[in-house]
């Protein structure tokens, strides 16, 4: 996986959420590119972040971590 481009797949929040990630799109009026996915953990439909955003490392108890880690293909 490319670290500039999130594929579509699983991925873990470092808080412990699990997500899919359905691709990238692009805002129609600013060119931004922004990730679509959704949780796996309830059904409260798709949301969008901003690439740079989604992509970025955060500090969680001390360690750098990044804000979402691929953890798999897209469940079934």
């Amino acid at each position: 996986m490319s670290s500039n481009e999130p594929v579509p797949g699983r991925y873990r929040h470092y808080k412990g959420g699990e997500y899919e990630v359905v691709g990238v799109a692009r805002h129609s009026e600013t060119d931004e590119l922004l990730v679509v996915y959704k949780p796996l953990y309830n059904a409260t439909g798709l949301w969008v972040r901003p690439r740079a955003m989604f992509l970025e490392t955060v500090t969680h108890n001390g360690e750098t971590v990044p804000r979402f880690a691929y953890i798999g293909p897209n469940p079934s």
